[in-house]
């Protein structure tokens, strides 16, 4: 629909003036929210206010009138609304056609190609190889994989991507609570960090470095056997997280380690290249980057007093090894408590001359786990939060993506375990899954009842072989319904620019309460010979537009429920 209402105010544009020459302005087209408003709607012509020095309403009419010159044969009504809103309606006919083409060329026709073969890098979960993954990092997970997801689809070469922070105070802490552990496991009773790292699975790392190398290490000082101790723990927790984000769903195409980059010395390059851009200077002892003559507020220190590199530093390095490969935009995936780091990796890529608006972050907020509306208690496996495993093994991956993604990735969530394992409306994921199976099963109640041999004749490049008469699609329900999932590919669309994978989640919700609703209300299969097949491909065209958005977020569509 989108597509047929820019084309035609494109050709009318290009009738009415030639201020803008070959480069005609971008034409923004929207569902109303008001259904009395027409279909689509369009702003237009208020943007072309100062431009062509005319009134809104005034511009408003003149773009209508070269339309109606062209004598487009889909629109039922072209009306102007308010200050020079133009709304556009379309006759049932044109939704007819659409279903019939939905109907041939299947998920193909729900896709758009904006991309364009470029290439794009999304770094998302990164979490500290110091502990199972917790429910934060399960909404990155989703997010990150989500929009990997729709990127790839609409035509970007897409790159998922794990940076391991392996390098840092936080992974020798980890050996240390390790090797506090493993030495009370022997009988030495030496204490346990201040601020160590707790829970059950330290006491098992520790148990099985025992299994593994007996008292080899008993009354050894930390000095002596840490390295070996840190290195253990750390790979250990690394493929527990690897496996977690697998039977999540989640793979990765590479897993870039932090300690690589110093092995590598391509933190010290880094900061070289910076220097000879003039952005390197020292000051009281230490080495400095000049963020601040980009969007930072202030300076920042890469190199410390005592000749240790910040983390900073290897932000700087990891940030230009993804230029370095020629990634056209890159995208960061964070927690929320990130949110004034922004500026400070912004200045760096500017300052290697990437583009502002080729780097995006999408921010995580928190998210709550409740049981009967109150909070649950921390996991005694993690000491202080809980885990993802715990969550996915409860109520599934399935059903935890789709709770993690049905709100803007920086608000705050809500998960609610009881209402996830419920099977009616109030679970989001049960109703949009739902959906898609009792459509299947209406598909094989027809097959059972002789009136249709396969689902495929009204489905996919079958539909040639038999073609239902879908003009029998008269009731405002139906029409609604192809209304409906003729809005996917604007939502598809949208969510890829915005980097927002909660819009197909709307969507999916959406869509599957109206298909529900007029379930309920209308008889799909009858004795009514036209009405019948009619039907079946209207409820074929949901089950495509739900198989692909539940795709797109990585969860499943099952046959039957």
């Amino acid at each position: 629909m989108k597509q047929n209402v820019i084309e035609i105010i494109q050709k009318a544009l290009e009738s009415l003036n030639t201020v803008w020459g070959a480069n005609l302005p971008d034409i923004e087209v929207e569902v109303p929210r008001d259904e009395t408003m027409g279909d689509l709607a369009t702003a237009v012509a208020m943007r072309l206010t100062k431009v062509l020095k005319k009134s809104p309403r005034k511009i408003a009419e003149e773009i209508t009138g070269k339309i109606n010159e062209q004598q487009p044969d889909f629109f039922e009504k072209i009306e102007i609304a308010g200050a020079g809103f133009i709304n556009f309606r379309f006759k049932k006919d044109f939704f007819h056609k659409s279903l019939g083409m939905l109907l041939e060329e299947g998920h193909l026709s729900l896709r758009t190609d904006i991309g364009k073969g470029q290439k794009i890098q999304v770094e998302f979960v990164s979490a500290n190889p110091t502990g199972p993954l917790h429910i934060g990092h399960g909404r990155g997970a989703a997010v990150g994989n989500a929009l990997c997801n729709i990127l790839k689809a609409a035509g970007f070469d897409v790159q998922r991507e794990f940076y391991i922070n392996d390098a840092g105070l936080q992974v020798k802490l980890l050996g240390r609570s390790v090797f506090a552990r493993y030495q009370q496991l022997l009988g030495n009773d030496v204490p346990f960090p201040e601020d160590g790292y707790k829970g059950d699975y330290i006491e098992f790392i520790a148990q099985e470095i025992n299994n593994s190398e007996g008292n080899k290490y008993l009354n050894r000082t930390f000095e002596e056997c840490g390295e070996f101790l840190t290195d253990y723990a750390y790979k250990m927790m690394l493929a527990d997280i690897e496996k977690d984000l697998k039977d999540f769903g989640v793979v990765f195409d590479r897993w870039q380690s932090e300690r690589e980059l110093h092995m590598q010395g391509k933190v010290e390059s880094a900061i070289k290249d910076l220097k000879s851009r003039d952005l390197i200077y020292e000051k009281d002892g230490a080495v400095w980057f000049s963020s601040s003559r980009f969007e930072d507020d202030k300076d920042r220190v890469v190199k410390k007093q005592d000749g240790e590199y910040t983390y900073f530093a290897s932000d700087i390095c990891y940030h230009k090894d993804k230029l370095d490969r020629g990634f056209d935009t890159i995208i960061d995936i964070w927690g929320a408590d990130h949110h004034g780091y922004i500026p400070r990796v912004r200045s760096v890529l500017e300052a290697f001359d990437l583009p502002g608006d080729k780097f995006k972050v999408v921010l995580i907020q928190m998210v709550s786990l409740l049981r009967h509306g109150q909070p649950v208690q921390m996991s005694k496996r993690a000491g202080a939060f809980i885990t993802l495993r715990e969550v996915i093994d409860e109520v599934g991956p399935d059903i935890t993506k789709f709770i993690f993604l049905t709100r803007k990735a920086d608000s705050h969530l809500d998960f609610d375990i009881d209402i996830a394992k419920e099977q009616s409306a109030e679970n989001p994921v049960f109703y949009v899954q739902y959906a898609f199976a009792r459509i299947s099963s209406l598909f094989r109640q027809a097959e059972e009842k002789g009136v249709m041999s396969q689902e495929s004749r009204v489905s996919g490049r079958g539909v040639s072989q038999y073609a239902p008469d879908l003009s029998a699609l008269i009731e405002d329900e139906e029409i609604s319904l192809i209304k409906k999932f003729l809005q996917y590919p604007m939502v598809f669309e949208g969510a890829a620019l915005a980097c927002e994978p909660h819009r197909i989640t709307y969507y999916l919700q959406e869509l599957a309460g109206i298909f529900h609703a007029y379930y309920y209300k209308h008889r799909i299969i009858s004795d009514d010979n036209r009405l019948t097949p009619a039907r079946l491909g209207l409820c074929k065209g949901v089950k495509i537009v739900l198989e692909e958005g539940l795709k797109i977020l990585g969860v499943s569509a099952p046959e039957r429920m």
